[in-house]
């Protein structure tokens, strides 16, 4: 597993949800920001002190921590 060292909590910040370089930007939040900026320049421009190194890092994060099970989806016609 690749290393996530720009990923962390802390109890005393964000009530312990896992932030991004020790910022006040969660995990959770950038992956909102992901699926909300169709743009990744728009992305950038709102949010400069988020580094490309945090944004693989959170996607990496968020991928560790889901299930690797198969789910049945609707049928297409």
């Amino acid at each position: 597993m690749a290393t996530l060292d720009r990923i962390s909590s802390d109890p005393a910040r964000m009530n312990g949800q896992p932030c991004v370089r020790g910022l006040r930007i969660t995990v959770r939040r950038v992956l909102e920001l992901l699926a909300t900026y169709a743009d990744g320049q728009d992305l950038r421009s709102e949010y400069p002190e988020l580094e490309p190194e945090d944004i693989r890092q959170v996607l990496a994060y968020a991928a560790s921590a889901l299930d690797d099970k198969i789910l049945e989806l609707p049928k297409t016609a």
